[in-house]
């Protein structure tokens, strides 16, 4: 966490006092001029990348309330846009009626570099850290209120975030896309809450994973990416809990801290707001978040 410097006002003179507070304020304004303003389908841009955000339509309210406002990420799949996905309504609309804000994260040329992808290009862990950063600082996002989901590739990355720092974000997210081979030992973590959701027809991002680049690199097996989770918990062969909502199949498993789950359903290769929603209801009624 970011600690701003004590500043002994007492101890300087009026004059120069008075000199240090309007170079201040001049440069609070010189800072918000070169940032300038961002939201909707101007992105918020950064060292390293830039995200796009949708504040619900009751902000004012929220505001007013002192509550904390929340936020859920998003990480678009391979080759795709930021952009897309708060043009989305769905996703708009789950924002809006869960009162809280949905933010885009762009990855670089599309992609995301998880430490088995084929490429590179970035210090994710790192980016996501400034990019939780720069959320609080303009729009008051309460980091302990938030939310990371992604499709496919997006969810690869999810699986990886939740690996390298589970207390990085409250809850996970990820659809149709868990680790790569070789897949971790373990995670340095503790366990995360885990809200996965797979399609068993899906051919793109199959449960068992697949090869891709003529056998270079391997999607890992999503009932062995668990498996991981499963093992670092204690929890290795023991009987989940099983029930079904809607058309989700789900198994659930409770470690002494976080929660794991895995739904399925008889679709493809697809990602629907209702299940992140889903995902954030369940979260905050973990975390004592929900409202009565």
């Amino acid at each position: 966490m970011l600690r701003e410097p004590v500043v002994f006002l007492k101890s300087l003179h009026p004059i120069a006092c008075a000199a240090f507070l309007v170079a201040g304020l001049f440069g609070s304004a010189a800072q918000a001029a070169e940032t300038g303003p961002c939201g909707g389908e101007i992105p918020c841009e950064l060292e390293n990348g830039d995200y796009y955000i949708h504040l619900p339509q009751n902000l004012q309210e929220i505001r007013a309330s002192g509550d904390p406002l929340g936020a859920i990420l998003y990480l678009h799949g391979h080759r795709g846009k930021a952009l897309n996905a708060v043009r989305n309504k769905g996703f708009r609309r789950m924002a809006d009626d869960l009162g809280v804000a949905f933010v885009a994260v762009q990855g670089i040329n599309g992609t995301w570099s998880f430490p088995t992808s084929p490429r590179n290009l970035r210090d994710e862990a790192t980016f996501f850290d400034a990019v939780l950063e720069d959320l609080a600082a303009r729009f008051g996002i309460d980091r302990q209120r938030t939310l990371l989901s992604g499709f496919s590739s997006g969810g690869f990355m999810t699986w990886y975030l939740a690996c390298d720092d589970s207390g990085r974000f409250a809850g996970f997210a990820p659809i149709a896309g868990a680790f790569w081979e070789p897949l971790p030992h373990d995670c340095r973590t503790a366990p995360p809450y885990l809200f996965h959701v797979h399609g068993t027809t899906d051919t793109v991002v199959p449960l068992e994973g697949r090869w891709l680049g003529g056998g270079k690199w391997k999607q890992g097996d999503v009932f062995e990416s668990f498996e991981v989770w499963r093992r670092q918990s204690g929890l290795a062969g023991t009987e989940p809990q099983i029930l079904t909502e809607g058309s989700l199949e789900c198994e659930r498993w409770q470690p002494e801290t976080g929660f794991l789950e895995l739904c399925l359903h008889d679709g493809g290769h697809s990602v629907q707001a209702a299940w992140i929603k889903r995902a954030w209801e369940h979260l905050a009624e973990m975390k004592g978040w929900a409202k009565g």
